[in-house]
């Protein structure tokens, strides 16, 4: 030690050099195991990442050759289906029959037998012939994918219901004469239930039929159905699942002709049943407590206390709304609930259901068709009116809801039984509008004895010009424009025949896709200014249109 000691102190540099030199060398050690430890490290990741981008390519291979991709179907751009000797009945509904994610169409007729697809009569179902025939036609082709007589004649048909029997899917309700209600699946043309009832002659069944809450609470949603008679409305209630009436009815003195809509106020339901001259209002828990004989309460339902203080619940005559000749009482979306649209002989109204008070008026003489609801601005609700203005004359406006601005208006000539418009949501938030009549340019009018019926199409994009898109010399019966596919395929149906109590004769069902018309159609100039696009401009642009679908 002494030795040690000594010689540190004799050479103090030597030993601060071996100190160094000696950590040096513990760093270079740890260094290297480090390197080591990294190096093994990184050849870990490398082969993560290799076997994670081998198991990605097998994905993409299984994917793309090995698991089979959906087919998606390719729909047809026209198809037709034709009937020899058949009547036609005037409704047309649109569904998913076949679960293909096109939309199908539903339609009724009269005939002794069905179409060669199927081969039926009406014998086979027990039905004397003719009888009446429920079809449904696929939206891709046209074929028929269920075809079975479902009813002596037919007053209604109305599809898309939930909770028919016991079905899964969607069904058919089809209303009868004489009286009987029948459920058919929709997915296979089955009768589910039928249930019939004598009323005699001289009754009408109120359209649209209304789904209700449970009523008997066995897990399926019931159906309220009017009938009226003489002045009498009548109240029925019947089982969703079995069809077998619940209750017994309710009955309601009216001065006049009834009809009927169905308005959501707040969290409760009413229905509002009117004449010419007079309102009546039922809150739904009113209408299913008198048919019931006990007191109904639903979940989550409050009475509107505005209304309910305002109807007489002797009566249910309503003292809020005074109209004389009332043509149609319509719903028009609002803020935050339905407002109430009253059009009568001169004039429409619309009132705000919050709180009674009239929003504006317009004048319109001689309604023809039932208010439509479309939008001429982006998002803005508005109203389509037709109104008579002479002997084969109307007069089509659109109107904005929120203001009563008329934002659009046109003059054509139009016959009895001409169809009513239709409309089509377009992808910049607007609606395409589809119009039937005929046009003729100011200062060459001339009144046809039978006007020709031509189909127009009208957007907001191009507010001086209409195209033409068909003429039809044949009866149109029932007319639906829809798009078959979520957001695309727009198309247009006509069911053509004979006019309900017309003798037997050809009928058509037609789909056809707007864009074929609209490559081939005539532009129209309501008025010219400067710097117009020209013609085949304006059809590439109106082709080139999208749609999208409004939940």
């Amino acid at each position: 030690m002494d030795n040690k000691d000594s010689e540190a102190e004799i050479h103090p540099l030597k030993t601060e050099d071996a100190k160094a030199q000696e950590n040096h060398e513990n760093f270079v050690e740890r260094r290297i195991i480090k390197s080591s430890g990294l190096s093994r490290l990184s050849r870990w990741r490398t082969a993560a990442f290799f076997i994670s981008l081998f198991l990605c390519l097998i994905i993409v291979f299984a994917f793309s050759f090995i698991i089979p991709c959906p087919e998606r179907p390719v729909s047809e751009r026209t198809w037709f289906q034709y009937y020899n000797s058949a009547v036609p009945y005037p409704f047309l509904a649109m569904e998913d029959v076949n679960a293909d994610k096109v939309q199908d169409v539903l339609f009724a007729f009269k005939s002794n037998n069905g179409s060669s697809s199927f081969n039926m009569s009406c014998l086979d179902k027990g039905l004397p012939s003719p009888c009446a025939f429920l079809a449904a036609v696929s939206g891709t082709n046209g074929s028929v994918l269920w075809e079975s007589p479902a009813a002596e004649d037919v007053q209604w048909l109305q599809c898309g219901i939930q909770q028919l029997g016991t079905a899964q899917a969607p069904g058919c309700l089809v209303v009868e004469k004489p009286l009987s209600l029948t459920a058919v699946d929709l997915q296979t043309g089955e009768v589910l239930w039928r249930q019939s009832r004598d009323f005699g002659a001289n009754y009408t069944v109120l359209t649209p039929l209304s789904v209700i809450p449970d009523v008997d609470n066995d897990g399926v949603q019931d159906l309220i159905i009017f009938i009226t008679k003489e002045g009498q409305v009548k109240t029925f209630i019947h089982s969703g699942k079995t069809g077998q009436q619940i209750g017994l009815s309710g009955s309601l003195n009216v001065d006049g002709s009834a009809r009927y809509v169905r308005l959501n106020l707040r969290s409760s339901p009413y229905f509002l049943l009117y004449t010419e001259n007079s309102l009546y209002a039922y809150s739904l828990e009113d209408l299913c407590s008198a048919v019931v004989g006990t007191e109904v309460k639903f979940p989550n339902f409050q009475p509107d206390s505005l209304w309910e203080k305002h109807i007489d619940h002797a009566t249910h005559r309503s003292t809020l709304l005074r109209f004389e000749n009332v043509r149609y009482l319509a719903k028009v979306p609002g803020q935050s609930q339905d407002n109430v649209l009253v059009v009568n002989s001169e004039m429409a109204t619309l009132i705000n259901t919050k709180d009674l008070q009239t929003v504006w008026t317009l004048n319109v003489s001689r309604a023809l068709s039932e208010p439509l609801i479309g939008y001429y601005k982006p998002d803005v609700h508005g109203i389509i009116l037709e109104s008579e203005i002479g002997p084969n004359r109307k007069k089509v406006m659109i109107v904005e809801s929120g203001s009563g601005a008329v934002q659009w208006e046109l003059k054509l000539n139009s016959g009895a039984g001409s169809p009513g418009p239709a409309t089509l949501p377009t992808a910049d938030h607007r609606s395409a509008f589809l119009i039937w009549g005929d046009y003729q340019e100011p200062g060459n009018e001339t009144i046809h004895r039978a006007p020709l019926q031509k189909l127009y199409l009208f957007h907001p994009s191009y507010t001086n010009v209409l195209l033409e898109l068909r003429n039809s010399t044949d009866q149109v019966i029932a007319f639906t424009a829809a798009l078959f596919e979520r957001s695309r395929h727009a198309c247009y149906v006509l069911l053509r025949g004979p006019q309900p109590g017309e003798g037997p004769g050809p009928v058509s069902l037609m789909k056809r896709k707007l864009k074929e018309d609209v490559l081939v159609s005539r532009v129209i100039w309501l008025r010219t200014t400067a710097g117009d696009d020209d013609e085949q401009r304006i059809r590439d642009r109106l082709y080139r249109m999208r749609f999208q679908s409004r939940d």
